[in-house]
């Protein structure tokens, strides 16, 4: 499984291929599941391009994306940085008056149980973000909603492309069985190709997308989330094939 993630933190500064407002996430989530990806990942944003996780914002955003893409999972961000009280997190959660498919928890934030808590009882799939260089690894091994989260993100935040696949093996080894749920391994920046080609290796789900890199394989600026999408199916397919 590759998971287009479509914008992230993002915001105008990082040039206009970057989907923002709820047209161009449409449009963008449109063109990567045409070019394979399976699964949505996004963060809705306020029209200043902020990250929100207002029930408004999300409502619009999930109806658009979803006529354009029937079908096909849609998730979004609970990150702290959207609201930063754990208590706050949680109230716009239960806010929420459109659903998406499934949401991601950082698990070394203050608040990631209640928040996740929050989506479980509303029937929304949670993403357990375990970054490396936290102890989010060690909370979610300890955690009693790790049976019910519905994967694992192996989120590896070493950006040199000469150590992030070092970093993701040290992460997964410190996942250990992850309460026997599946894992996405995805790297970011400069390690977003190598940790992509690891997971093929692996044989592991990964994403791909504006949030994670805004360049190509080679280097060159990419033009869409469908461009990397098709040049993450191709390296993942080749990664996989070199170890078969």
């Amino acid at each position: 499984m590759v998971q287009v993630c479509l914008n992230g933190g993002r915001g105008a500064g990082d040039g206009g291929v970057v989907p923002l407002s709820v047209e161009a996430l449409a449009d963008a989530a449109e063109g990567a599941v045409g070019a394979g990806a399976s699964d949505v990942h996004l963060h809705p944003k306020t029209p200043c391009g902020r990250d929100t996780l207002s029930a408004r914002v999300l409502a619009v955003t999930l109806e658009a994306v979803r006529a354009r893409v029937p079908g096909v999972p849609v998730g979004v961000t609970t990150g702290a940085w959207a609201e930063p009280e754990p208590a706050g997190r949680e109230r716009r959660v239960r806010s929420w008056t459109a659903l998406p498919d499934h949401a991601s928890v950082n698990w070394h934030e203050p608040g990631a149980e209640q928040v996740a808590a929050a989506l479980l009882e509303r029937g929304v799939g949670v993403e357990a973000g375990i970054w490396s260089g936290t102890d989010g690894a060690e909370r979610f091994a300890r955690s009693p909603l790790g049976p019910r989260v519905l994967r694992v993100l192996a989120e590896v935040t070493e950006t040199d492309p000469a150590t992030a696949p070092g970093a993701a093996r040290s992460l997964l080894s410190a996942l250990g069985p992850a309460h026997g749920r599946p894992v996405l391994l995805h790297g970011e920046e400069g390690g977003a190709w190598p940790v992509l080609r690891l997971a093929g290796r692996l044989g592991l789900a990964t994403r791909i997308g504006l949030e994670d890199t805004l360049v190509l394989p080679d280097g060159r600026r990419a033009a869409s989330n469908a461009e990397l999408v098709a040049a993450g199916l191709a390296e993942w397919h080749a990664a996989r094939a070199r170890q078969s």
